[in-house]
């Protein structure tokens, strides 16, 4: 794997001649050895299309194209990294909330409504959040960020899993969305906060939750 957790809030990124990384524009902290940094304008692995299509959604978030041979740190404001292992399936994930990646990596977009129907679509104009998510497919390694900290709630069919959508980062697996309406004590004092209006995640998969209500 090309990416490993240094501590809480940097990653390390093992780059080796002939492999491409991507990263969020100046998430670069230090770097060992013959490396290279390019921006890089065509959407990652996902070619042009895949470009046109997040620039269209608002997910068009500035990456740069890292290669050679050497060892690079990324960090990003402080936030908290949580690296994630795909083996095969796809992650779904904001695109601000991207570090890193690795070029094995096909990356691409997809309308939420698709998985949620009209929900999915009052979900985007209620959370804030975007209609449209990236995906990330394939073998490779992704680092996230997130505030406070991430925490992983694995999803299967029998138990459903329940999300405040400010503090929702990224699913992965064959995992369906809808947002459900629902009052919380907050709600009850004044203090609303988003409980009034909760993130359904159901199927099998895994729901990466981070330990805040603040956007990125």
């Amino acid at each position: 794997m090309a990416l490993r957790e240094v501590n809480s809030k940097m990653v390390e990124a093992t780059v080796v001649p002939g492999q491409r990384l991507f990263s969020q524009r100046g998430a670069m902290l230090a770097y060992k050895g013959e490396v290279s940094f390019t921006p890089n304008i065509q959407g990652g692995q996902g070619g042009l299309m895949s470009m046109i299509g997040r620039r269209v959604a608002g997910e068009a978030t500035p990456l740069m194209t890292v290669e050679g041979s050497g060892t690079v740190f990324f960090g990003h404001g402080g936030y908290h990294v949580q690296v994630i292992t795909l083996t095969g399936d796809t992650l779904y994930v904001e695109a601000d909330r991207l570090l890193a990646f690795e070029g094995t990596l096909q990356q691409g977009t997809m309308f939420m409504g698709s998985q949620g129907g009209v929900m999915g679509m009052v979900r985007g104009q209620v959370t804030g959040q975007g209609l449209f998510t990236t995906t990330l497919k394939g073998h490779g390694a992704v680092a996230v960020m997130a505030h406070g900290g991430v925490f992983e709630i694995p999803i299967t069919p029998q138990r459903p899993v329940h999300v405040d959508p400010q503090a929702y980062v990224a699913h992965h697996g064959d995992v369906r969305n809808k947002l459900s309406s629902a009052l919380g004590w907050r709600d009850m004092v004044g203090r609303g906060s988003g409980e009034a209006f909760q993130l359904e995640l159901s199927g099998n998969g895994m729901v990466y939750v981070q330990a805040s209500e603040e956007k990125l």
